[in-house]
């Protein structure tokens, strides 16, 4: 488990260096992610045996010509299906008002992407690099990339990754969140999809 960096400027490097590479979109980019086609679900399981499936709204991302990517997660959009239930994940989970975003980088070989680009499907182990509430935290995930027509990239896990929320000092947010619903448990073990469409840039 990584702890929160003792330098809030050290902990805020990698958001600040990737938020100005999407914001840099196409001049850099050999891939845009479309946000509309795109998704990151999440799965919470309370009272030991009820799950619910969640997700986020707004997405960004970018993969460049020398194959790093970067994605943006806007916390603020967390979807649930329940209102009030959005705004408690926001305000107590998330704490979007420090932390609004979640990050996440990685490098890809370009051999995967030419292979991909030539219309081909390749699956990888992929270390990936997770920014989370104010805790940067290394992940190994498998992602399967595939080249479709028309230019654009489909990269999706092809099962969930398991990220806890402890790692990321969401524990106590777990928590205060069981306690102000009533609820015997939350499971602070929390399977994620992710499934992006990106598109070739012009």
């Amino acid at each position: 488990m990584m702890k929160r960096s003792h330098s809030r400027a050290g902990t805020w490097r990698l958001p600040v260096a990737l938020a100005a590479m999407l914001a840099a979109g196409s001049s850099w980019a050999q891939w845009t992610l479309e946000g509309a086609d795109s998704e990151v679900n999440f799965v919470s399981i309370k009272n030991a045996s009820v799950a619910e499936t969640h997700s986020f709204g707004s997405l960004q991302g970018s993969i460049s010509e020398a194959g790093e990517i970067a994605v943006s997660i806007d916390l603020g959009s967390v979807a649930t299906g329940i209102e009030i239930r959005d705004e408690r994940m926001r305000e107590i989970l998330f704490e979007v008002v420090k932390f609004p975003t979640a990050m996440v980088s990685a490098t890809v070989s370009p051999d995967i992407l030419d292979a991909v680009t030539a219309g081909g499907a390749v699956t990888t182990e992929l270390p990936v690099t997770v920014t989370l509430h104010g805790v940067e935290k290394p992940l190994l995930i498998t992602v399967r990339a595939v080249g479709q027509v028309g230019g654009k990239l489909h990269v999706f896990t092809p099962r969930p990754v398991v990220v806890n929320a402890a790692d990321f000092d969401l524990g106590a947010g777990v928590v205060a969140l069981q306690q102000i619903a009533g609820l015997a448990s939350i499971s602070t073990a929390v399977p994620v999809t992710v499934n992006l469409v990106f598109a070739h840039a012009p």
